[in-house]
C-alpha cells in the first residue's frame, strides 16, 4: 500500500471504526473547574465511549471525584467512569462509595489498587480491613452491581512491583476471572512494548480488550520525571524530539502533536481501534490528535 493510500485508510478508519475515552482529574480549585469544564465541553462533540475521573493517592480525592462524576451526569449525555481504589478505606467505606455510584447512575468503575498516600514509590500496605488488591475490588464491585462494567489498569512495561512477567500476567488473570472486562494500560511511548505485551496476554488465553494508555505530552520533563516514578521508558529518540524546547511552548505544543499522531498512526496500522487518551484536563492538544485521525464533532445533546 502506498503512503497516499495508508493515511486515506487511516482516515477512514479514524471517522468510521476508531473509538476513544478520555480522562480527567477532578479539580482542586475554582479556576482549575472552569479549566475542566472548557475541556469537557471541547471534547464532548468528539462522541467518546466514556470519560473517567481518577482518584487521589489514598483515597485523597474520593469527594472531588464523587462531585465531578455526578455533575457529568446531572450537565452532559457523556458516560463517566469514575476511578476507585482500595487505598484508605475498610471494605465497607468502598463498598458505600459503589453504592452511592450505582444509586447515582454511574455504570462504570476503573477498579484500581491504588498508589500509596506517601505517592507512587512508597511501600503499599493493605488498609485493615480493606480490599487487598484490585482483583478483590473488582470481584466485589461486580457481586454487589453486576450491571456496572468494570476497568483495570494494565502495564507494558510490568508494574514496577511485578518480579517477573508470569507474575505480571497472572495479576491480569486474576482481575479478569474477578470480572473485568477491559484493561487500560499506562501510558507507554514504544508501541512495540505495547505489542509484545497485547501477545503476553492472548498467549496466556486472556480475552480482553488491551487499550493503551495515550499521554500527550504537554510539559517533557515534568512527564519524562512521571514516567521515572510509575517505570515507564522514554525512548532516547522520543527524548530527542523535545530537545531544545524548555522555553518554547508554542513550538513544543505543535511537536508534542506531531509525536502523539504518529504514536496513534502506528498502533491503527497494528490493528488498534481503541484509545485512551490522558487529557491531563487540557483539551486542544487530544482534540487536535484526533482531528488527525479522522474524527469529527458530532452534535451532543445535553442530560435529560
Amino acid at each position: 500500500m502506498s503512503e497516499a493510500a495508508a493515511r486515506a485508510s487511516r482516515t477512514k478508519s479514524g471517522s468510521d471504526g476508531l473509538r476513544v475515552s478520555f480522562e480527567f482529574f477532578p479539580p482542586k480549585t475554582e479556576a482549575m473547574e472552569e479549566t475542566l469544564w472548557r475541556s469537557i465541553e471541547r471534547l464532548a462533540p468528539l462522541a467518546p465511549c466514556f470519560v473517567s475521573v481518577t482518584y487521589g493517592a489514598g483515597g485523597s480525592t474520593r469527594e472531588r471525584t464523587h462531585a465531578t462524576v455526578s455533575r457529568i451526569l446531572a450537565e452532559t449525555a457523556l458516560k463517566p467512569a469514575a476511578h476507585l481504589t482500595c487505598v484508605g478505606a475498610t471494605r465497607a467505606e468502598v463498598d458505600a462509595v459503589v453504592d452511592a455510584y450505582a444509586e447515582a447512575g454511574v455504570r462504570h468503575i476503573v477498579a484500581l489498587r491504588g498508589d500509596p498516600a506517601e505517592g507512587i514509590g512508597a511501600a503499599y500496605r493493605p488498609h485493615p480491613g480493606g480490599y487487598d488488591r484490585s482483583a478483590d475490588l473488582v470481584a466485589a464491585i461486580r457481586s454487589r452491581h453486576p450491571e456496572i462494567e468494570v476497568s483495570v489498569s494494565a502495564y507494558p512495561e510490568r508494574h514496577p512491583e511485578s518480579a517477573d512477567w508470569a507474575t505480571e500476567i497472572d495479576n491480569l488473570k486474576r482481575k479478569v476471572d474477578a470480572g473485568a472486562t477491559r484493561a487500560i494500560t499506562q501510558f507507554f511511548f514504544d508501541n512495540d512494548l505495547y505489542a509484545a505485551y497485547r501477545d503476553r496476554v492472548a498467549a496466556a488465553g486472556l480475552d480482553i480488550p488491551i487499550v493503551p494508555g495515550i499521554v500527550p505530552v504537554l510539559n517533557f520533563t515534568q512527564t519524562a520525571k512521571f514516567a521515572e516514578k510509575a517505570g515507564a521508558s522514554v525512548p532516547p529518540w522520543f527524548a530527542a524530539r523535545f530537545e531544545g524546547l524548555e522555553d518554547d511552548a508554542a513550538t513544543r505544543q505543535l511537536v508534542a502533536a506531531a509525536v502523539c499522531a504518529e504514536q496513534v498512526f502506528d498502533l491503527v496500522d497494528r490493528g488498534v481501534a481503541d484509545f485512551h487518551f490522558y487529557t491531563m484536563n487540557r483539551a486542544d492538544l487530544v482534540y487536535a490528535i484526533c482531528h488527525l485521525l479522522g474524527m469529527r464533532p458530532t452534535r451532543v445533546a445535553a442530560a435529560a
